[in-house]
């Protein structure tokens, strides 16, 4: 088979368990290929160093990398299709100390096929009620863990009626409905000045993909001060966590209390029914969490218990993301 069927039946196999990452790594003098999915790692193959550095440098030339340069991080993406649906594909090389290689693909799903459901569909339909008071919704959960598939079906429902505006870095999903902009730091194009640009475009509803600095808080509470509504991801470890980080980036609690107005936390959990993780998720309006120290786990512990009952989740399971 040549390389370039190499990669397809790669792919091809990765989708088919839904998988989020695939890994091609140096151990030795060959490469290991492992596959990401329901949060565990599958090893895919064991290849000769001749045949690994093959697909690695297929993979680097698909994606606009440079063959040539094998010690600093390299950025690239693809598009993939297969069976008339089009994934976009992220990758990321680095060397090692040994200058070897390694190379991590991200797949992204199209929105319209994407199956990650919702273990309590309730949960989500009270998030739709949440973001009927406009202001700040915030998404925290790990990589990986659907926050901006969540978004973007959140959002879709209203797609006929209002205008919708995403900046992220970079675009994951496409969607012809939204007008969407995409970071560029050799333009200028931060997140916090296409924040600034967007503003006068007036969007009903603003998609500002990760909350990651001091400038992008600031200039993110601005739009949801200003009568937007603003769906945001920031990188903390519960409910809590997402006002302490607002915080830490320089947001008092004055902007605080007057633009947050919801906070969702979310993982997918396998499952064992189907091959295909589903997501769970807490929905909280600030007020409930305002004035906390500590969150109280209770509710999202309950409902995994539950799920561990009716057999939808392994012992196992319940006992890893038993506390988030």
């Amino acid at each position: 088979m040549t390389v370039e069927n190499d990669f397809r039946q790669l792919l091809i196999s990765a989708i088919s368990k839904r998988a989020s990452d695939v890994y091609i790594l140096p151990r030795g003098q060959h490469y290991l290929i492992k596959i990401r999915y329901q949060d565990q790692l599958e090893i895919y193959n064991l290849l000769s160093l001749e045949s690994g550095k093959r697909l690695l440098n297929y993979c680097k030339f698909i994606s606009n990398m440079a063959i040539s340069e094998q010690r600093r991080p390299q950025l690239g993406s693809y598009e993939f299709n297969y069976n008339k649906n089009n994934y976009a594909l992220r990758f990321s090389s680095v060397g090692n100390f040994n200058n070897q290689e390694s190379l991590v693909i991200r797949i992204i799903y199209p929105l319209i096929n994407s199956n990650t459901l919702f273990f309590n569909p309730s949960k989500f339909n009270y998030l739709d009620e949440v973001i009927q008071q406009r202001g700040l919704v915030l998404f925290a959960g790990p990589t990986g863990s659907g926050k901006t598939t969540t978004i973007y079906r959140l959002a879709k429902k209203y797609a006929e009626q209002k205008i919708i505006m995403s900046i992220e870095d970079p675009v994951e999903i496409k969607e012809p409905n939204f007008l969407q902009l995409q970071v560029n730091a050799e333009a200028d194009m931060s997140y916090s000045e296409l924040i600034k640009v967007g503003l006068r475009h007036r969007p009903d509803i603003f998609i500002v993909g990760e909350i990651r600095d001091e400038s992008t808080a600031k200039a993110t509470i601005k739009a949801a001060l200003s009568g937007h509504l603003v769906l945001s991801t920031i990188h903390a470890s519960d409910p809590i966590g997402v006002i302490n980080r607002l915080k830490e980036l320089g947001i008092s609690q004055n902007f605080i209390n007057q633009s947050l107005n919801g906070i969702v936390y979310q993982r997918i959990l396998p499952t064992l029914k189907d091959s295909i993780g589903k997501c769970m998720l807490v929905v909280h309006k600030f007020k409930e969490l305002d004035h906390e120290q500590n969150y109280n786990w209770k509710d999202w512990q309950d409902e995994l218990e539950i799920l561990f009952e009716n057999k939808q989740i392994s012992e196992y399971t319940k006992q890893k993301f038993y506390w988030g």
